[in-house]
């Protein structure tokens, strides 16, 4: 099986190491063990004030032995464990870093941040107590269950018997009751957790957007449920882990009552020296640390072959896209020779598209379609998190649909890969500007251009007057992320980027959130007037503008809630009319909401 990929290599690898573990793990239960015996022993002998101190003297000696002998291999025992997991989990990283990074932007593309994130800081660390906290104690658990079984049948076979079925209930019986209890909440923990990866990650990232909308208190509260979820999912397991230690304690003081009452009746049978009763029955309380562990082990089962599964997942996705680029790419430059021949004319299909990260999650578009003609031109509004950014990555193959198909003059989107560049350009709310000079960023758009291009690219969006007004005009060093320009002169230069990129679609992601009413106004303007022959999809999620639209789409929750021309939304839609009052104040003062 392909989850085993993840073990048994290292198994392999290591068999002599994890040997030696499980061997000083059974020899610290073998030393606990001997020292509690030997200890009741002493105490027994002592209260019957022995005729000569050499006979506890023995005694005396092994006790001090074994309390030593217990520390020092238990201390080995977790220097060479923690060494051989540390030496195994390094592999694990390195092999999921080669598996990963060939595959990065392909990965990146269909992964969310989150979901990286889980697999790197959770996935890899469960594996490691796959080792460490159910493998190790579960095989010493049922080496020590036939010592102390083969111990015991060599004092009496049918009292063996039955503390066998005893010691039987806590290391399967018990084992197996709780995984099957804790089985689907484990899973849902796992989930939830990597839910909460997700959900942290995209704040982080979209911090700056919470704030400016002023929904950063909604976002706390919406953390904080989830996060409730995950402690309620948490507070039943450690419930149900206190019922369990319950019920293992009450067979451990069963086990307890009956050495007690078959030592006695050895002692009566004059079978067994009357100091050994308290040695058989101080060496039940370190055998039971033996065995009472295998539960809480073997329940963490179902987390590890979410991990694993994780890991596959990913693994497989990274293996298929290197399979497949080359008939990709084929494709796609099939695809670009024909598009070129058509003078650029691009037809965008989004056919019955839905799309879901994975296969519980809720779906982040449903049952989309949507067909772009060349040079139509729809703006996209919803509110954060409504699908909007999802949909644009399905429109640039960046995502593959979970369902329907997103087309490029009938090819798949996904196909194009790397070459989407030369199909469709970005503009998106915050374009890093490099350090280095205003001709250089523009460059970027095309970097065979010549000078007189980018010149020209300048002027129609209204900068040429600016850049000829700076010391050294185009050879102007922009400084780190262009800090020496506003925001709508760094939007600006982007454009002109776009405009010598001179793809047939032109996709706006929100590029004027942050811009001053003026500005915003200004920016739009040149865009539309500059892209009058293109196809435009513009993301945003307020309505300045949008009448200059063919169509408007307001997507909720995934899913197309309204659509149609300006006009007629602001005919049938008072939702619509309400939202563009509050975009458009002046208009709405002026009674003009209908233009």
């Amino acid at each position: 099986m392909k989850r085993e990929q993840w073990f048994k290599p290292y198994f392999q690898a290591y068999y002599g190491r994890f040997t030696l573990i499980v061997f000083l793990g059974v020899l610290t239960a073998v030393s606990a063990a001997a020292l509690m015996f030997t200890s009741g022993y002493l105490i027994s002998k002592s209260a019957l004030r022995p005729e000569n101190i050499l006979m506890v003297y023995v005694p005396t000696v092994l006790v001090r032995t074994f309390g030593i002998s217990r520390a020092v291999i238990h201390y080995v025992e977790r220097l060479v464990g923690h060494d051989a997991i540390l030496r195994v989990l390094s592999h694990m990283r390195v092999r999921l870093y080669r598996i990963l990074e060939p595959q990065a932007l392909f990965l990146r593309s269909r992964y969310r941040t989150g979901d990286v994130l889980g697999v790197l800081a959770d996935d890899i660390e469960y594996l490691q107590n796959v080792y460490m906290r159910t493998v190790f104690p579960s095989i010493v658990a049922l080496v020590m269950y036939a010592v102390v079984i083969g111990a015991l049948g060599w004092f009496d076979a049918s009292f063996a018997a039955i503390m066998a079925l005893y010691i039987f209930v806590l290391v399967c019986i018990l084992p197996y009751a709780s995984l099957l209890l804790t089985k689907a909440k484990n899973r849902q923990l796992k989930r939830d957790r990597n839910g909460l990866y997700q959900k942290l990650t995209d704040a982080v990232l979209g911090l700056g957007d919470w704030v400016i909308s002023g929904r950063a208190s909604q976002f706390v509260h919406s953390y904080e449920q989830d996060e409730a979820k995950v402690a309620d999912i948490e507070r039943s397991l450690s419930n149900w882990s206190k019922w369990r230690t319950l019920v293992a304690q009450g067979v451990v003081g069963t086990i307890i009552v009956s050495i007690i009452y078959w030592a006695g009746q050895q002692y009566a049978d004059r079978q067994m020296d009357v100091t050994l009763i308290a040695a058989f029955v101080l060496v039940v309380l370190p055998l039971m640390d033996a065995f009472l562990p295998v539960s809480e082990a073997i329940e963490k089962i179902p987390q590890y072959r979410e991990s694993v599964d994780r890991l596959l997942n990913m693994g497989s996705t990274a293996e298929a896209s290197s399979t497949d680029e080359q008939a990709r790419a084929a494709r796609a430059n099939a695809a670009l020779e024909k598009i070129a021949a058509s003078g650029k004319q691009v037809t965008l299909g989004i056919h019955d598209v839905r799309h879901r990260y994975g296969s519980d999650d809720p779906w982040s578009v449903n049952g989309v379609t949507l067909e772009l003609a060349p040079g139509k031109k729809v703006a996209i509004i919803g509110r954060s998190g409504a699908g909007k950014s999802t949909l644009i990555k399905l429109i640039q193959g960046a995502l593959t649909p979970t369902e329907g198909q997103v087309t490029i003059n009938g090819v798949p989107a996904s196909d194009f890969g790397d070459q989407i560049p030369k199909v469709i350009s970005v503009l998106n709310q915050s374009p890093h500007l490099f350090d280095t000079t205003v001709g250089n960023n523009i460059r970027l758009g095309r970097l065979e251009a010549s000078d007189e291009e980018i010149k020209h690219a300048a002027h129609q969006v209204k900068l040429g007057s600016m850049i000829a007004a700076l010391p050294a005009g185009y050879d102007t060093l922009m400084h780190e992320t262009g800090q020496r320009f506003s925001g709508g002169e760094r939007q600006r230069v982007a454009l002109a980027r776009i405009l010598l990129q001179n793809t047939p679609v032109v996709i706006l992601d929100e590029p004027t959130v942050g811009l001053d009413p003026r500005t915003e106004r200004e920016l739009l303007h040149t865009i539309f007037q500059t892209m009058e022959e293109k196809t435009l999809i513009w993301i945003t999620h307020h309505l300045v503008g949008v009448e200059k639209m063919d169509e408007v789409i307001f997507v909720e929750n995934g899913e197309v809630e309204m659509r149609g021309t300006h006009a007629e939304l602001m005919a049938r839609e008072p939702r619509y009319r309400k939202l563009y009052q509050l975009d458009r104040p002046m208009l709405a003062k002026e009674g003009r909401l209908d233009v």
